[in-house]
């Protein structure tokens, strides 16, 4: 059967089924990672972005493909995970910029948006890499908007796209000679082209019924808010958090916004359905007596979040554009009682903006103090292991988001993260290569509201040397200069052990040995584990003088720990070691050095 024209329940089953098709191979994707380490994670943050988005489209009733692909960009950019996850999300994100026009889309214009995609995922990236996930999509963009020009059929095009992915795939071997060397392709382009064949498979079936989609556990994480300089909260992303002395920095009396407004305005029912409706006359009305304003308006729906003096006056004027439906009034002063009388600030996750098929889920906002008594610099670091969290915690760090490479923060979880603080400016250390991208998009959401900074630390020792660097009596240039410095000067190492046989860079790595990773490389690999530790500490230690960290990993020994230590200063006795229990799990350590 040939489609002609795909629309919004036709693209809602061929998003599910590309989801499906990704979420069978995900573990294949993750084994595709170039270094043979145990927690190769592509396929998982491509899975969990594409659950998340998967989770929002499934909420949606349209027929428009306009409308559809808006909800599934809101709900895959607020779910991405690492680099591999913010590209797709990217991709979904242009695609759904151009659709926004349409009901239905034709050959032509499908593989128009295909290519809004691609520009805007290559934007999104600042130093774009050829032979990755961004090479695949590009080369079949290219080449659907070049058949576009000669079939119709969208089932035809799609088959087109694919086979193009599919050649590209291959050819990232070429481009990039790490990945022959090693034997793989491209992880995040394999993903991309399970993706494609979802599409295809239910496109060449012919069958209009949605697929069974196999539902994926998404962390769903909340953020901490802590006031300076009490200890900060380590927030393990599947837990419900609970923190200390957010709330306690408030009078009660001082929460002049105290009702906590959501509801939904449905504007095709109601005496007034269909009003004609001007979202900023709108707002400016509800900022008349209230604060912390979220408006999200589409044909049939219209979201709303204020904290109002006067909720009478919100709902008449809701009113005026439709029937309210679900409407959730919380008593803030009442809650803040409870809070101080508990002790303790537990954050509050209301269930009802779940339901709405217009962006992403997210928590009901704190109320945001006055200027004059924002603290004036924030902190968020993600952290992996007990140990490595209260290095964090005793820097003075705000928010320790839990993560690492198999458990990526996503774009959510630092914009929570984020509006949980109370603080002019808010730094973010992403302490691992492959978030920096989800922290970046996450600062972009934000740019209106808060003033957040990233600080692209790529390593654990890079983070904490980036906090150690930072002074609170400088000025946020100036702190921002220091910690980019600090992160400069690092080298950084880590211990962990080989999945499969390979030759990386003419070392011959066994399945089973010990790898030693000094900043992006892998320059060492042993059968024992101090043998690797020692060779790669030799690579490291260049002068003699530096200070030498070791974070010991939650299976580590005192024994072997001391041995090594007891080797850095008889090889290097002018070296400073210190050691820290880093509780990390599949790094047996985590070694800096600084000069």
């Amino acid at each position: 059967m040939s489609k002609r024209s795909l629309n919004g329940t036709e693209f809602t089953a061929m998003v599910l089924a590309g989801a499906e098709q990704l979420h069978k191979h995900a573990e294949h994707v993750n084994s595709l990672n170039v270094f043979p380490v145990p927690d190769g994670d592509t396929g998982t943050n491509m899975n969990l972005t594409m659950s998340a988005g998967v989770a929002e489209i499934k909420k949606g009733n349209s027929n428009s493909i306009g409308v559809m692909s808006g909800i599934l960009s809101k709900g895959l950019l607020m779910g991405a995970r690492g680099n591999s996850g913010v590209i797709t999300s990217q991709l979904f994100r242009g695609f759904a910029r151009y659709a926004a026009q349409y009901d239905e889309l034709n050959s032509v214009q499908f593989a128009a948006a295909l290519q809004s995609g691609v520009d805007a995922a290559y934007k999104a990236v600042v130093k774009p890499v050829e032979g990755t996930i961004l090479t695949v999509a590009k080369e079949a963009a290219k080449h659907a908007v070049y058949t576009a020009r000669r079939t119709t059929n969208i089932d035809e095009l799609m088959g087109e796209v694919l086979a193009k992915a599919k050649e590209t795939l291959a050819l990232t071997q070429e481009m990039l000679p790490v990945l022959k060397q090693v034997g793989v392709v491209d992880s995040g382009g394999q993903g991309l082209v399970y993706i494609y064949e979802g599409f295809m498979d239910y496109l060449g079936s012919g069958d209009a019924a949605a697929p069974v989609y196999q539902e994926v556990s998404v962390p769903a994480a909340t953020a901490a808010s802590i006031s300076k300089p009490a200890a900060p909260a380590v927030v393990p992303l599947p837990e419900t958090q609970m923190v200390t002395s957010a709330q306690s920095r408030l009078e009660t009396e001082d929460i002049e916004y105290l009702y906590d407004m959501e509801f939904f305005i449905n504007r095709k029912i109601g005496e007034v359905k269909n009003a004609p409706f001007d979202e900023d006359v709108f707002r400016k009305a509800l900022s008349v007596n209230g604060d912390s304003i979220i408006v999200i308006a589409d044909d049939e729906i219209i979201k709303v979040h204020v904290h109002s003096k006067a909720p009478g006056e919100v709902l008449n004027l809701s009113l005026r554009y439709g029937e309210i439906t679900q409407i959730h009034i919380l008593n803030m002063r009442e809650q803040h009682r409870e809070l101080l009388t508990a002790g303790m600030d537990i954050a509050p996750a209301p269930e009802l903006f779940a339901q709405i098929p217009a962006e992403a889920a997210r928590p009901a906002e704190p109320s945001v103090p006055p200027a004059d008594e924002l603290a004036p610099y924030g902190f968020i670091a993600v952290s992996s292991g007990e140990g490595i969290s209260e290095i964090f915690k005793s820097l003075g760090v705000d928010v320790v988001l839990s993560g690492g490479q198999t458990m990526n923060p996503s774009t959510e979880d630092f914009v929570n993260a984020a509006k949980s603080i109370s603080a002019k400016h808010i730094f973010i250390l992403p302490n691992n290569s492959n978030i920096v991208l989800a922290a970046e998009q996450a600062r972009e959401l934000l740019e209106e509201e808060i003033k957040v900074i990233v600080i692209p630390s790529k390593t654990i020792p890079q983070g904490i040397a980036a906090a150690f660097a930072f002074q609170e009596e400088e000025n946020v240039t100036a702190n921002q200069e220091n910690m980019l410095d600090a992160v400069s000067r690092v080298t950084s190492g880590q211990v962990t052990y080989a999945v499969r046989d390979t030759v990386i860079d003419d070392l011959t790595i066994k399945a089973g040995h010990y790898i030693g990773i000094q900043n992006s490389k892998i320059v060492a690999s042993e059968a024992d584990l101090l043998p690797t530790c020692r060779t790669l500490l030799g690579k490291m230690i260049q002068s003699g003088d530096e200070v030498v960290t070791i974070l010991t990993g939650a299976e580590s020994l005192t024994s072997e720990t001391d041995e090594l230590v007891a080797w850095i200063e008889e090889q290097f006795p002018n070296t400073e070691v210190e050691v820290h229990e880093g509780g990390q799990p599949i790094y047996s350590y985590l070694f800096s050095v600084e000069a």
